[in-house]
C-alpha cells in the first residue's frame, strides 16, 4: 500500500526543521518546538499537521515578526530554479519543501499587520515549496498592495515567483480560500495573466490555462473574449495554454468557445451509441460503443465527450461530462470509437442505484444516448 500523502509532514521533519532554526538562531527553544509540534501530529490529516505546526512555530518564534521572518529566511535552502518539484524539499541546506507550508501559515497569522515585509518573505518562501496558499489572505486583505507586488513579480527571473502570481490569485484555487471578490470580479487578474500568457515556462503557462478555466466557470463570456482577442496567430505554445483554458466550455458546449477551436458545427450524420454490460455494480465498468457515420461530402474535425447523469438520492439525475475522443471524420467514413467507463467510489460523489443516462454529444451538441442500471 502507498504512503499516505499525510506522512509528507511527519515528526522527523519537525525535528530537522527545529535543527535549522536553532542554527540560525540560537535562542529559538526547538526543545519546546518539537514537544508540541509533534504532539497528537499522527492522529491528523494533512492540512490539520500544517496547521498544527504553525500553531507551535507562533508559540517559539521570537514575538517581533520581523525578527521571526530573519529567522526564517535564514534557515532557508537555496533557491530552486527548475520545475523538478522533487528538489524541493528538507535537507541539510535547510528548510524547503512540506515543511514551509506551516511557515507560510505562519506569516498569515504573524504578519497580516505587516504585509510588506510579509510578501519578502512569501517571495523567499515560494523558491522553495510555494506561497499559494499563503498569499491568498494578503490579496484578500491588502487588494492593492498585492496586485502592485504581483505586477512586478511578473517580471521575476524565479519561474517559481511568476507562477505564484497567477496560481496565488487563481479564484478558486483547489485546497485554498476562495477568493470571493475575484470570483464576482476577475479583471484584476487579466494583466497579470496577459504578461504570463507567453512565459517561457510550460509549469507556469499552465497555471495561466487554469486561472483563465477557474474564471470561465464563472465569465463564459470573458474567455470567449479573451479566445478572440488572443488565439489568433498565437505560438504553439500559447494554443496548448488556451486550449486546456477552454477545456470546461468546450464539455458544456459553448458555441462562442465551440466556434473559436472550429469545433462549433454540428455532426452531419448519424450516431448511436450502446452500452455492455446493461445492468453492473458499484465498482464496474460499463463499456461504450459508440457509431459514426458520415453523410458529409468533406472531413468533420469531432469534439466528442459524454455526460453520465447520476442518479441523486431525491430520484433526480445530476450530469458529470466526461473527456471522450478528438477525431477527424472522413467524408462518408463510418467510424466506431470504444469506451470503458468505470464506477467507482470516489470521495466528492455519493452514488445511488438507479437508472443512468449516457448521453454522447458531438462539438457540445447531443447526438446519442443509453442506459445502464447500477446496483449498489
Amino acid at each position: 500500500m502507498a504512503e499516505p500523502f499525510k506522512n509528507l509532514i511527519n515528526a522527523a521533519l519537525v525535528r530537522q526543521a527545529a535543527a535549522h532554526l536553532r542554527r540560525c538562531h540560537p535562542a529559538f527553544d526547538a526543545t519546546a518546538f518539537t514537544a508540541e509540534a509533534t504532539r497528537g501530529l499522527e492522529a491528523l490529516e494533512m492540512k490539520q499537521r500544517a496547521m498544527h505546526i504553525a500553531t507551535a512555530l507562533e508559540r517559539t518564534l521570537p514575538a517581533d515578526f520581523d525578527v521571526a521572518a530573519r529567522v526564517l529566511e535564514a534557515a532557508l535552502a537555496p533557491a530552486a530554479h527548475s520545475e523538478d518539484l522533487a528538489q524541493m524539499r528538507t535537507t541539510d541546506a535547510g528548510l524547503a519543501g512540506w515543511f514551509l507550508w506551516p511557515v507560510g501559515e505562519f506569516v498569515v497569522r504573524r504578519g497580516m499587520a505587516h504585509p510588506r515585509r510579509s510578501f519578502e518573505v512569501l517571495h523567499a518562501l515560494t523558491m522553495r515549496f510555494s506561497a499559494e496558499f499563503a498569499i491568498r489572505p494578503f490579496i484578500a486583505h491588502h487588494p492593492e498592495l498585492a496586485f502592485a507586488t504581483l505586477a512586478r513579480w511578473v517580471h521575476d527571473p524565479n519561474l517559481h515567483v511568476r507562477r505564484l502570481v497567477s496560481e496565488g490569485s487563481r479564484p478558486r484555487l483547489p485546497w485554498g480560500m476562495r477568493l470571493q471578490a475575484l470570483v464576482a470580479d476577475p479583471s484584476p487578474t487579466l494583466p497579470l495573466l496577459r504578461g504570463l500568457q507567453d512565459d517561457p515556462s510550460e509549469y507556469v503557462r499552465r497555471s495561466v490555462a487554469n486561472h483563465l478555466n477557474d474564471i470561465a466557470k464563472d465569465h463564459p463570456g470573458l474567455l470567449a473574449d479573451w479566445l478572440a482577442q488572443h488565439l489568433p496567430g498565437a505560438s504553439a505554445g500559447r494554443r496548448a495554454l488556451l486550449k486546456h483554458a477552454s477545456r470546461t466550455l468546450i464539455k458544456q458546449g459553448d458555441s462562442r468557445v465551440l466556434a473559436a477551436w472550429g469545433l462549433g458545427t454540428r455532426l452531419r450524420g448519424e450516431a448511436s451509441l450502446t452500452l455492455q454490460p446493461a445492468r453492473i455494480a458499484l465498482g464496474g465498468a460499463v463499456r461504450l460503443t459508440l457509431s459514426l457515420r458520415s453523410t458529409a461530402r468533406i472531413a468533420q474535425v469531432l469534439h466528442i465527450d459524454y455526460a453520465v447523469h447520476h442518479v441523486k438520492a431525491n430520484g433526480g439525475t445530476s450530469p458529470k461530462v466526461f473527456k471522450g475522443w478528438h477525431v477527424t471524420l472522413a467524408p462518408r467514413e463510418t467510424r466506431t470509437l470504444q469506451r470503458q467507463h468505470t464506477v467507482r467510489p470516489v470521495t466528492t460523489r455519493v452514488y445511488h442505484p438507479g437508472r443512468h443516462r449516457v448521453v454522447v454529444q458531438v462539438n457540445g451538441q447531443p447526438v446519442a444516448e443509453a442506459a445502464f442500471t447500477l446496483r449498489m
